[in-house]
């Protein structure tokens, strides 16, 4: 019986916090659009081409300096994606890097803080799709903690957040991206506890060291 109840109470607090996701991706779109620029934006490839445009137009709009779009097709040429970005050809070849690296979610995060260490960012705006976005912080976080970071979630036009349990596609790309979301804050919630760990346990080498010299 206590196993019963704590199954249905974990389903209760799992089922919770999807609706509080839900939520959290409905109330992220439309966009705010940031008063001051940031020092770049970063963009990164997915299920809609819309991620791509609304990083060009904030690069136009002179919210940052450079444009990085993450995760591109290896196979894509440079000049192939400038209709894709619907904006001037001028501030493509001059302000728009592409990154051909990432093939996931982490390979985004590791190619974007490369990319701003190379470049000297630590403030940036983060566009990608609405149910995407919260995944994606964590892992540019951990992969760029000194970082500064501005969301600017896209609405998915296949995925409609504001009714996602109607739709099959919908219900099944919002759970998975939860259930992806869970994953990544289980395993920082966790290096957060082994880290302090593992510095407690180098701390007495090195006074060792410093006694025996």
């Amino acid at each position: 019986m206590r196993v019963v109840i704590a199954l249905l109470l974990a389903g209760l607090l799992w089922a919770a916090g999807l609706l509080a996701f839900a939520g959290r991706v409905i109330d992220s779109t439309p966009a705010t659009e940031p008063e001051d620029a940031a020092q770049a934006i970063v963009v990164l490839t997915g299920a809609s081409d819309m991620r791509i445009k609304e990083g060009m137009r904030l690069l136009e709009r002179r919210k940052g300096a450079r444009l990085l779009i993450s995760g591109v097709n290896r196979e894509v040429k440079r000049p192939e994606l400038l209709p894709v970005t619907e904006g001037s050809k001028q501030l493509y070849e001059c302000c728009v890097d592409l990154g051909f690296e990432a093939e996931n979610t982490i390979g985004n995060a590791q190619e974007i803080a490369a990319w701003a260490r190379a470049k000297g960012f630590d403030d940036l705006i983060v566009v990608t799709s609405d149910y995407h976005m919260p995944r994606s912080l964590l892992e540019i976080k951990a992969a760029l903690p000194e970082g500064r970071f501005h969301p600017y979630p896209v609405a998915s036009p296949s995925l409609d957040a504001r009714a996602w349990w109607k739709s099959s596609p919908a219900s099944r790309t919002l759970i998975i991206e939860y259930c992806k979301y869970l994953a990544i804050l289980g395993r920082d919630m966790l290096d957060g506890i082994i880290r302090p760990l593992r510095k407690d346990t180098v701390t007495p080498d090195k006074e060792l060291v410093k006694d025996a010299s």
